[in-house]
């Protein structure tokens, strides 16, 4: 049985629901344990037992959330050298582009030496004023099944050793 980690922050519920979507999706392949845990909680241990990886980030001021940062910040020298090569994936819950905020996972997952299988899925609230920003937000039903969707197919990759 392999193990798919989802890491994940969320400040207005956008990215929760994201990352619950990718879940829900990957719960429904054989042969994968999925694990969802939020940012401050998930440690070093975690991400070494795991098979594979998704980060789950809101776009905050053109970049990934602090909270995700910090998680990667704790897990860097503990999971240096132990996890090269394994796959990840990323989900960007954005008020603008969200591009800024995968390239900074990306590097990250570099200096891991971890491998990205799957384009990052960004969903694009257009929240730009302080309002918009601030209030929860409900991830529309196509989104999410196209997180289910991914969910699925990383899922069924790791179990049947595709990555």
């Amino acid at each position: 049985m392999k193990t798919l980690l989802v890491v994940y922050h969320s400040m207005t519920g956008g990215t929760e629901q994201m990352a619950r979507a990718f879940v829900s999706g990957a719960a429904e392949e054989d042969g994968t344990m999925t694990r969802l845990l939020h940012a401050s909680v998930a440690g070093a241990v975690d991400v070494i037992e795991a098979d594979g990886y998704v980060f789950a980030t809101p776009e905050n001021l053109a970049a990934m959330s602090g909270q995700m940062k910090d998680f990667f910040d704790r897990c860097y020298y503990p999971a240096l050298e132990r996890i090269n090569g394994r796959p990840y994936a990323v989900l960007v819950c954005a008020g603008s582009d969200g591009q800024n905020a995968v390239r900074q996972i990306d590097r990250i997952a570099t200096g891991w030496r971890l491998r990205r299988v799957a384009e990052p899925l960004i969903v694009c609230t257009h929240a730009q004023t302080p309002e918009a920003i601030l209030a929860p937000k409900t991830v529309a039903a196509a989104d999410l099944e196209r997180c289910r969707e991914s969910g699925r197919a990383l899922a069924a990759g790791l179990a049947l050793g595709v990555f």
